[in-house]
């Protein structure tokens, strides 16, 4: 067999000689540091795109205490992640901001208990700068875990544990999931509704709570036999629905916390005979349009911008890891509650 000669990759001191400075300038210039003249850091960056020079991220690791990594940590199993339109959503936005700010995105998902202490001893272990968290369940480790390991984290949603609830510092991005439900109820009750149901998602988590509570700001008195807790999957809701038809046989009007559960709840309403929206007319909450718009009839929905909600919470862990990011017009450092707003179709 022969030996193959594989060209040496670029040096440091490579790019140093051919820009014509020192070492140190070279690595400033390469490292994002300051106090290098304009015209010898052009000089250097016209010498790495010459030679093709890829900076060691170990050694540059050293030099700036960053990895340019970003965990995105989410509390689900690999069968739901992959399966939920919601999270490639919330992850493309998360990756559109990394990228474009040159982190690399390293994606840890929770299959069971046993995931904890894996997922514990990465964050503290230095690989990564920051972390991403969201999906949380109550009584989830995954924020003590982030705390212990000390580095700078946002969550997806708002806060339900009572530590972090007092921490004025813990950011997280979320929509206005309360007032969204309210939007939906009213334009159901609008439409001359009075039976009306609403499928949850999950109650131990705080967007499934939000929009529960806003459906009973507009319906306070509602019967107890007409909520039914779902889980955010399309077979959730057909359970929840089918739970529904089966306790209030005359309801007219069905709120479900997300697009993939009301999808379900459109399977099971047609199932049984019922016509959508002549018979129950049907709000769902999301606006993923490769749900909404391919059911039959097309799904009237809560939109919430789920990509920018991801880009949102990279801006503000990269803003909390970078204050040089606190230029003029630049997001503020605090939490963000983005708006939502209804959008009609043919189910309501």
């Amino acid at each position: 067999m022969s030996e193959q000669n594989f060209p040496s990759r670029p040096t440091l001191e490579a790019v140093a000689e051919r820009a014509g400075v020192s070492r140190a300038t070279a690595s400033r210039v390469v490292n994002g540091g300051a106090g290098v003249r304009a015209l010898l850091a052009d000089r250097v960056r016209k010498a790495v795109e010459e030679l093709g020079y890829v900076p060691n991220q170990a050694a540059r690791t050293l030099v700036t205490r960053r990895n340019d990594a970003v965990a995105v940590v989410v509390a689900e199993p690999e069968t739901r992640f992959f399966s939920d339109p919601f999270f490639a959503q919330q992850v493309r936005g998360i990756s559109k901001e990394l990228t474009a700010h040159d982190n690399q995105l390293v994606l840890l998902l929770v299959e069971g208990t046993a995931d904890y202490d894996r997922v514990g001893r990465y964050l503290a272990g230095g690989h990564v700068d920051g972390a991403l968290i969201f999906s949380l369940h109550a009584h989830d480790p995954l924020p003590e875990l982030a705390r212990k390991a000390g580095i700078p984290t946002v969550f997806g949603g708002r806060p339900g544990w009572a530590e972090t609830e007092r921490d004025r510092h813990a950011l997280y991005v979320d929509c206005d999931n309360r007032g969204g439900a309210r939007t939906a109820v009213r334009h159901l009750t609008g439409l001359g509704r009075r039976r009306i149901a609403h499928i949850s998602g999950p109650l131990d988590q705080t967007a499934s709570v939000d929009r529960l509570d806003g459906f009973r700001d507009i319906l306070p008195n509602a019967d107890q036999a007409l909520i039914v807790e779902g889980d955010f999957t399309p077979d959730g809701g057909e359970r929840a629905m089918a739970e529904l038809l089966d306790r209030c046989p005359d309801l007219d009007g069905v709120f479900a916390a997300s697009d993939l559960m009301a999808s379900g709840a459109l399977r099971v309403l047609r199932q049984r005979g019922r016509s959508v929206p002549d018979d129950v007319a049907l709000v769902g909450f999301d606006d993923m349009v490769q749900v909404a718009q391919l059911t039959e009839p097309p799904l009237t929905t809560v939109r919430q911008d789920i990509e920018e909600m991801g880009r949102l919470m990279a801006r503000l862990l990269l803003r909390s890891l970078d204050p040089r990011r606190d230029a003029p017009g630049a997001l503020p450092l605090s939490s963000v509650v983005t708006p939502t707003h209804l959008v009609r179709r043919h189910s309501a």
